[in-house]
C-alpha cells in the first residue's frame, strides 16, 4: 500500500485532484497523509474537507493552525477574515458534521512500528518524543471533552518554554503553538512565533529542526513553512509545504519509494 505525505492543501481542491492524478492515487489501495491546514486561503475548503473526510481510513491528517482557528471560530473564538475564503464552508449545511470530524483529528500522528511522525509545524526543542506525544494527546482529549475551554486559552505566544508551562491551559497553548505555529526558536529553545520567512540570516533565530539534528528522532514529516519550499537538510526530517496556496506547488512524498511529486499551485484570479 503506497503512502503519500501531502503538504498544506489550504482549500486548493483542484490542485489536490491534479496531484492525485499524477501519482495515480487509488482510494482502495493507497493512503494519504496530510500535514494539516486542509482549509483556509484557497477557494475550495468545503470540497477539500468533504473529500478528505470521505476517504475514511485511506487518509490520515493532523490539525494545523488554520484548521484550529476555524474550529475555534465556531465557539466564538478566533477570527476568520475575508482572505481565509471560508464563506462557503461557514454556510454549508454540513458545516457542523465536518467540524466534528475535524475536531477528532490529532496534533501528532505517530507510527511506532516504523518510527514515522506526522505533525503540522514541528516538535519543540525541549521535548522528548514521549513528552511530545503525551502533550499532544492531552490537548486532543481535552478538545473532545471541552473544546470551548481549550479554544478560550489557545491564543497567545506565552509560555515559550515547556518548563514554564505550569498550568493546564499553559501546556495546551505551548503544545498547540509547537505543533501548529512554530518555525523558529531562540538559542535557549524558546519558541519565536513572529518570524515567518525563509531560513533567516539572523543568528538569534534557529529553525526548530536544527535542535533535532543531533538527537534521536523519528522520521518527521511537517508542513506549515512554505518559505522553505520543501527544503530541510536535517536527515529524516521532511518539509512538505511548498506553497500551493501562494501559487508555487503542491507536493506529495511517497514513503515507500522516497520520491516527491508536485503540481503547479493555485493561481489567484486578479
Amino acid at each position: 500500500m503506497p503512502r503519500y505525505v501531502i503538504g498544506d492543501v489550504q482549500g486548493c481542491f483542484d490542485q489536490l485532484q491534479q496531484l492525485l492524478t499524477k501519482i495515480n492515487f487509488k482510494p482502495d489501495r493507497d493512503q494519504l497523509w496530510f500535514c494539516g491546514d486542509l482549509i483556509a486561503r484557497g477557494p475550495q475548503s468545503l470540497q477539500t474537507l468533504r473529500f478528505v473526510r470521505d476517504l475514511a481510513d485511506n487518509a490520515i491528517t493532523v490539525l494545523g493552525n488554520h484548521d484550529l482557528n476555524f474550529l475555534a471560530s465556531l465557539h466564538g473564538y478566533g477570527k476568520i477574515t475575508a482572505a481565509d475564503q471560508l464563506q462557503e464552508l461557514q454556510q454549508a449545511p454540513d458545516k457542523h458534521q465536518l467540524a466534528d470530524w475535524l475536531l477528532q483529528q490529532p496534533l501528532i500522528h505517530y507510527n511506532a512500528s516504523e518510527n514515522l511522525m506526522l505533525v503540522h509545524a514541528g516538535l519543540a526543542p525541549g521535548w522528548s518524543l514521549v513528552t511530545a506525544l503525551e502533550a499532544a494527546a492531552d490537548v486532543c482529549q481535552s478538545l473532545l471533552q471541552d473544546a470551548p475551554s481549550v479554544f478560550s486559552q489557545m491564543y497567545g505566544n506565552q509560555p515559550d518554554l515547556w518548563q514554564d508551562a505550569d498550568t493546564k491551559a499553559a501546556r495546551w497553548r505551548f503544545t498547540i503553538n509547537s505543533c501548529t505555529r512554530m518555525r523558529y526558536c531562540l538559542a535557549d529553545g524558546r519558541l519565536e512565533l513572529k518570524e515567518k520567512g525563509e531560513v533567516s540570516a539572523n543568528p538569534d533565530l534557529i529553525p526548530w529542526f536544527e535542535f533535532w539534528r543531533d538527537k534521536q528522532h523519528p522520521t518527521i514529516f511537517f508542513g506549515h513553512w512554505a518559505a522553505l519550499q520543501g527544503i530541510c537538510d536535517v536527515e529524516a526530517i521532511h518539509a512538505l509545504d511548498t506553497g500551493c496556496v501562494w501559487g508555487n506547488s503542491l507536493t506529495a512524498y511517497c514513503i515507500e519509494s522516497q520520491r516527491r511529486y508536485s503540481v503547479v499551485g493555485y493561481k489567484k484570479q486578479l
